[in-house]
């Protein structure tokens, strides 16, 4: 293998990699039929003049299958807190008791499941599209040595066929995530 291509096709991997962990990333935050942490974690709260996300100013727990638990560090940010889940796109409704909000979660209708599985099915897309657009800059690139006599043709044969199977395990990496999550959200 030529040595021009090592850097080339370790970029195009760790890249790829990373497109499947954002996607990772943004269906933790999908909501399915159970309470999780990450569904709130993220949400944005106006704490002393700056916005902070949720994760960092209290601890956040699931003690059952329906309900989030919400404790604050600080006890003066409750109705900060309340008011960042009443302004998210969520739809919950949040209860304060004391030092802490509970987040009840109402049961997911058919109807609901059914345009939540279609945004998943939308983040992963896009994460197929990202992982497609890096398979074509990667080949580019190493047409582009070809061009030059950097490298043989069959060495850009050779590569554009690794890049092929890089993007390959990374589109059917990407599959399983969305066949995992699509159980999660339609099952009852």
């Amino acid at each position: 293998m030529n040595e021009l291509l090592k850097p080339l096709l370790k970029d195009v991997e760790k890249r790829m990699k990373q497109a499947v962990n954002v996607v990772r990333e943004e269906l933790s935050h999908v909501r399915t039929g159970r309470a999780s942490p990450a569904l709130v974690e993220h949400l944005e709260v106006e704490y002393y003049g700056t916005t902070v996300q949720l994760k960092q100013i209290a601890s956040i727990t699931t003690p059952d299958a329906r309900t989030i638990l919400i404790q604050p560090w600080d006890r003066n940010a409750l109705p900060l807190i309340e008011k960042a889940i009443w302004k998210s796109d969520l739809g919950f409704n949040p209860t304060v008791d004391a030092t802490v909000i509970r987040v009840n979660l109402p049961p997911l209708t058919e109807e609901r499941r059914k345009e939540i599985a279609k945004m998943a099915k939308k983040i992963v897309e896009d994460g197929k599209v990202a992982v497609r657009n890096l398979r074509r800059e990667a080949n580019e690139e190493v047409k582009k040595m070809e061009k030059e006599g950097k490298i043989s043709e069959d060495e850009s044969k050779w590569a554009q066929a690794e890049i092929q199977k890089l993007t390959d395990e990374h589109v059917n990496e990407l599959d399983g995530l969305w066949e995992k999550k699509e159980k999660e959200i339609m099952s009852v």
